[in-house]
């Protein structure tokens, strides 16, 4: 198996993606990896719509950066100065930014939280990281939204 150097760890800023975020850092620092902490502002055609408010392109790219930013440092400050982290924020569609950013960064593998909707909400929305997982060009590690927390106390 070839070393480990550079791990994508996709995010929404939501409270289930902080376990697959958490994963990543943690094995990037056993393996002294960096880590591409990637979050995608998804659009779709109802956010082209014609909106005097929208604020430019660049304005939303920074306000999500700072967002980022914020998120890493609030809820894994313990990683931020011990591993190399780089933050990349893009508009798209977040699937197929994240396996294009892969393939683009040669990354070595894709680590990753499912939110674990099921049922017809699951249908409606299909899985982003079932579609990751199905194209990938390299190992993607799914971590369940739920890694981590303390199991219940059994009766």
């Amino acid at each position: 198996m070839k070393k480990i150097k550079k791990i994508l760890a996709p995010t929404d800023l939501s409270e289930p993606s902080c376990a697959g975020l958490r994963y990543a850092l943690e094995l990037a620092r056993s393996q002294d990896a960096e880590v591409i902490v990637h979050h995608v502002v998804a659009v779709g055609a109802d956010w082209f719509s014609p909106h005097e408010e929208f604020a430019p392109v660049r304005e939303l790219i920074g306000e999500h950066k700072q967002k980022l930013d914020g998120f890493l440092r609030m809820r894994f400050s313990d990683y931020v100065n011990l591993i190399e982290i780089r933050q990349v924020v893009e508009l798209g569609t977040p699937h197929s930014n994240i396996v294009d950013l892969a393939k683009r960064e040669g990354v070595d593998m894709i680590v990753m939280s499912t939110h674990g909707r099921s049922g017809l909400e699951h249908v409606v929305l299909g899985s982003e990281t079932e579609k990751v997982v199905a194209r990938a060009c390299c190992p993607v590690i799914v971590v369940p939204a739920t890694y981590g927390e303390p199991l219940a106390n059994a009766a």
